[in-house]
């Protein structure tokens, strides 16, 4: 736990990857700056483009890194991605281009741990090509993410499962091969046990798109990747169910808890390329007759961010540490904390900077409007900020007990009392 070093050879990738993002993916953001599309992989000019980098870093072994090498990753383990991802977050195409990219890292997971060899063959093995993209189908528009107001239902209908039931940004839904949707099979059980998942190709009948739903920044009508859909009588077959039925709950969370870390993990990239551009404005602008950098005000907020940053890392450092000594109970929490933390900064360190850019920072020639968007988004997706906040102080109470008395177990005249007959002889 105590050792932050880092293995030179994979020192070395590292050192690789920092150069091969600035010199030959930061240019794929600015040529395909779409962020919305980033997924289309009919797209054959960015496609065309994305390939030869793939193929590179395949070559260097740092493709998939999340998954182990039985599945074509390199098995480096969570701390491992972290430190990689953390250079990966600076961009918006590295995660394309190093084969992580959400959701279908957490997809392509939950394929690993609960697929059949039929489904991994049809599903996982053509996704961690990068042949096509993956679509996790499970919040509701009446709902949002809680799964205790889900009205999806998929119900046994002879040899197969007809699903009938609306999904709320089922992101990358108009360019996914498939979609891994969560139904209610057991509407009787215990609401963790009352889901089961299913692999659904796109092209399935019954299923649709009701709208592609834009973010706040786009102009209403624009087509964004957040899509509503619908599912209307859609007949899928007995082994198109994902694990054991009634173990949808399960899947799920197993998905997201790695899911919501590797956020994190980018969010680290992103954090420090802010605090770089903020250190760069502080030293080249110049007002009330000096530096911004001279300014006590800018020194006090640059040690500041630079503070928070390492904390935060190290907090998403040891949650990653903790996924790999296979810990979970300990990991969950870590993981909560997480993911509360991580739109916090975010949130922070974008409004900092553009506060240090003035005007130019609330434009489109900077990234950080771009990058404002995300820190929203991280509040809420793969689950409200306030949910992990509570879920985090829940388990943590549990270590705790009340205490018997009246007073505190720190109250000093208690304690002095007790203190004075333990040491009775000396006094």
């Amino acid at each position: 736990m105590w050792d932050f070093s880092t293995e030179p050879e994979f020192e070395k990738k590292l050192e690789w990857t920092r150069q091969f993002v600035c010199e030959e993916v930061e240019p794929m953001d600015l040529v395909f700056n779409r962020f919305c599309h980033a997924y289309d992989v009919t797209d054959k000019q960015a496609t065309a483009a994305l390939r030869p980098l793939q193929a590179e870093v395949k070559r260097q072994g740092l493709w998939a890194c999340h998954l182990g090498r039985e599945l074509g990753g390199e098995g480096y383990g969570q701390v491992k991605l972290g430190l990689l991802n953390e250079i990966l977050g600076r961009t918006q195409w590295g995660p394309r281009v190093f084969g992580t990219q959400a959701p279908d890292t957490g997809n392509a997971e939950i394929l690993a741990m609960y697929g059949t060899p039929a489904q991994k063959e049809r599903f996982l093995k053509p996704l961690l090509a990068s042949e096509i993209v993956s679509c996790f189908s499970m919040t509701e528009p009446q709902g949002g993410a809680d799964p205790g107001v889900f009205t999806t239902t998929a119900v046994r209908d002879g040899e197969g499962w007809v699903i009938n039931g609306e999904k709320w940004f089922s992101s990358n839904a108009c360019w996914a091969s498939f979609l891994i949707v969560m139904a209610i099979t057991n509407p009787e059980a215990p609401p963790k046990e009352r889901y089961s998942m299913f692999l659904v190709p796109r092209d399935t009948p019954g299923f649709r798109i009701v709208r592609d739903v834009g973010m706040f920044t786009e102009p209403l009508g624009t087509s964004g990747n957040e899509s509503y859909v619908c599912y209307e009588n859609v007949r899928v077959p007995a082994d198109a169910m994902l694990g054991e039925e009634g173990r949808g709950f399960a899947a799920a969370q197993a998905r997201l808890g790695g899911g919501r870390l590797h956020h994190a993990m980018r969010t680290v990239g992103a954090c420090q390329k802010i605090l770089d551009m903020i250190c760069e404005r502080a030293l080249s602008r110049r007002t009330a007759g000096t530096l911004l950098a001279d300014k006590q005000m800018t020194q006090i907020s640059i040690a500041e961010s630079a503070i928070e940053l390492q904390q935060f890392r190290l907090l998403v450092l040891h949650a990653a540490w903790l996924m790999d000594q296979g810990d979970h109970s300990k990991a969950h929490t870590a993981i909560s904390m997480v993911k509360a933390a991580t739109a916090k900064i975010y949130q922070e360190f974008t409004l900092r900077a553009m506060h240090f850019h003035g005007a130019l920072g609330l434009t489109n020639e900077l990234p950080l409007g771009h990058m404002f968007l995300e820190a929203m988004v991280m509040g809420i997706a793969d689950g409200p900020t306030e949910v992990h906040k509570l879920n985090a102080a829940k388990r943590l109470l549990k270590a705790y007990q009340p205490t018997s008395g009246l007073f505190p177990t720190t109250h000093i005249p208690s304690r002095v009392a007790a203190a004075r007959q333990k040491l009775a002889k000396y006094l």
